[in-house]
């Protein structure tokens, strides 16, 4: 009993048909009709794939489609299952130490890298500076003012020329002297990178 493949070759043959023509009448590539011919199935596609090259050859041929499809499901072996005696598990999240560990350094390059830029960042900028006292055109009746505000905590801080101390918090209230033709004060905070913010508050003494 013939196979499809000896089917096929023996019909090419008896119409003196080649490969190469044989396939550019079908536009199968001749390696395939080949390897069909030598019933090569472990280098040939899927049965639907094969059986539609089938009925294209056997028409050509003229071998019924119908008696040629027959055969080849009569020939075409089983494809073999690959069995896997473990259970592939290698896409399921699992938890792990260094898992933990990885996660733990990026939580800490995150942190570090975050107080590094907000440190960056106030380093850069001009200092804060809030006067409280004395308002705006405030009159003083003495020879000394009330000064009474907040800046940045490591800034220099002077009035008129005159250094303030800063608490902890970088508040500051005291008094400074003044003369009768003091027309206002000048409170200038400068940051260690050197950043200056001023305020000038005009003053009455009467």
């Amino acid at each position: 009993m013939n196979t499809i493949g000896q089917m096929l070759k023996e019909a090419r043959v008896k119409k003196n048909i080649s490969l190469i023509k044989l396939e550019n009448l079908t536009k199968i590539k001749r390696d395939f009709i080949l390897k069909l011919e030598k019933n090569d199935w472990d280098n040939l596609p899927e049965f639907p794939v094969v059986s539609g090259f089938v009925k294209n050859l056997a028409n050509v041929l003229g071998i019924s489609s119908e008696t040629a499809n027959a055969i080849l499901k009569r020939d075409y072996p089983p494809k073999k299952l690959a069995i896997n005696p473990k259970p592939d598990v290698g896409g399921k999240f699992s938890w792990s130490p260094k898992l933990t560990f990885a996660i733990g350094i990026g939580i800490l390059l995150v942190l570090v890298l975050g107080y590094l830029g907000v440190e960056y960042t106030k380093f850069v900028r001009p200092p804060e500076l809030v006067i409280n006292k004395p308002i705006e055109n405030e009159q003083v009746l003495q020879t000394r003012v009330k000064i009474e505000g907040k800046t940045t905590t490591d800034a220099i801080l002077t009035v008129n020329n005159q250094p303030i101390i800063l608490d902890q918090d970088g508040k500051f209230v005291t008094e400074i002297e003044i003369t009768k033709d003091t027309k206002e004060l000048k409170f200038v905070s400068i940051s260690r990178s050197g950043k200056k913010t001023e305020i000038v508050r005009k003053i009455t003494v009467e």
